[in-house]
């Protein structure tokens, strides 16, 4: 009998929304279908724009998160199309919604803020919809953030052998999963450690699209095409998350544009005083540099915790900068680095998939959370529930 969900995922690289229809009356989810909406350039410019402080903030807050969870019911409706399913067929959605604040800093003043509009999603839709995943977690004093490393283990947990799963959105982050049982219920798995690493394809897409026009460098070319300053590269990598233990999250709060201008103008301050004055990277050799920070941020993770792995696998969107995954290679010599694509489940469906999968968590009242990778208290059921 199929057990169907759905599960829509809007990340920080702010292109658009993946959605997954997902039977998980198998041994393992599997995924029927795949949509995916690009943002209106309107709303994905708003939606960046309150990352951070503004006027009238809650009212435009308010309306950029119906237009998102417009997009989310465009989405859902093509699923269903494509698929002949009926939506008395499925059992929720899970919605993640839209990022614009992480900050869990502690218990007393920790919080996490996603714009959508969840009700408003079961009424368009007519199915009923989790949504608020990470609010659990960060109450019970944990990050909130990664929430994938359970439906890492579900998917790609090997008994044999360590895996290491690395996702690069906009923000990047390392999932390593010991060898032990895939099945195993996620509150008793204490072989799992998963955080963020920092910058994924986010600061990336800024310099491209600033300098080229382009929304991101496709396949890596124009990073490729570039030298990386190592100069710049360690004032980059001298900003104090890199040498934070885990458990540890980020986002936009920190690694943002604010961000990428103050390391740059610290890089031009540090150059030398000639009488004939260096000439500055070029664009170019920026973009290669930013490229060589993911690079550089993830591998170093992976070194730290997941050396005892043989395979790190590749999932989100910079799956497909094959400049970045030659630089990760490069960093990890004795690990073989490899796209989702050959592990069961394509790149760009395994966030939307994982949120689908937390919506059946919180639909059975199951704990979906893992305690070592967060931080938190202890496991909980996350996500609440707006029935059709």
């Amino acid at each position: 009998m199929p057990e169907i969900y759905i599960g829509l995922m809007s990340g920080t690289s702010l292109d658009g929304v993946d959605g997954v229809l997902v039977d998980f009356s198998g041994t393992k989810p599997a995924v029927l279908q795949h949509s995916y909406s690009p943002f209106p350039p309107a709303l994905a410019q708003e939606l960046l724009a309150l990352n951070t402080s503004g006027a009238d903030e809650l009212h435009r807050a308010a309306l950029a998160a119906n237009a998102l969870v417009r997009v989310y019911a465009a989405v859902v409706s093509d699923l269903l199309t494509q698929t002949g399913t009926d939506r008395s067929s499925v059992r929720a959605i899970g919605a993640h919604g839209q990022t614009v604040r992480h900050r869990p800093q502690d218990f007393s003043t920790g919080y996490t803020l996603q714009l959508n509009n969840p009700a408003l999603l079961a009424e368009l839709t007519g199915i009923d919809v989790v949504a608020d995943f990470r609010s659990r977690d960060v109450a019970a004093g944990g990050q909130g953030a990664p929430l994938v490393p359970a439906f890492h283990q579900a998917v790609f947990g090997r008994a044999d052998r360590t895996i290491a799963v690395l996702n690069i959105g906009g923000i990047s982050n390392v999932t390593i999963l010991d060898p032990g049982p895939a099945n195993a219920s996620a509150d008793s798995r204490g072989d799992v450690i998963g955080f963020d690493c920092g910058p994924g394809n986010a600061l990336m897409d800024f310099w491209c699209n600033r300098h080229t026009g382009q929304a991101f460098d496709a396949g890596g070319s124009w990073a490729a095409s570039g030298r990386v300053s190592q100069s710049l590269l360690q004032i980059l990598l001298e900003e104090p998350y890199f040498a934070k233990p885990p458990p540890k999250s980020t986002g936009r709060d920190l690694f943002n544009t604010g961000w990428l201008s103050a390391k740059l103008a610290a890089f031009e301050a540090s150059q030398p005083r000639l009488a004939h004055p260096v000439e500055p990277a070029a664009p170019a050799d920026i973009q290669a540099t930013l490229t060589e920070l993911t690079a550089s941020a993830c591998a170093s993770c992976v070194l730290s915790y997941g050396i005892s792995s043989k395979t790190l696998i590749v999932c989100g969107g910079g799956a497909f900068n094959l400049h970045l995954l030659q630089r990760i290679q490069a960093h990890l010599p004795s690990l073989s680095v490899v796209s989702s694509e050959g592990h069961g489940m394509p790149p760009m469906q395994i966030e939307a998939a994982a949120f689908a999968w937390l919506a059946r968590k919180a639909i059975l009242r199951e704990t979906a959370s893992l305690p070592r990778v967060t931080g938190a208290k202890g496991a909980r059921i996350l996500g609440s529930i707006h029935p059709a």
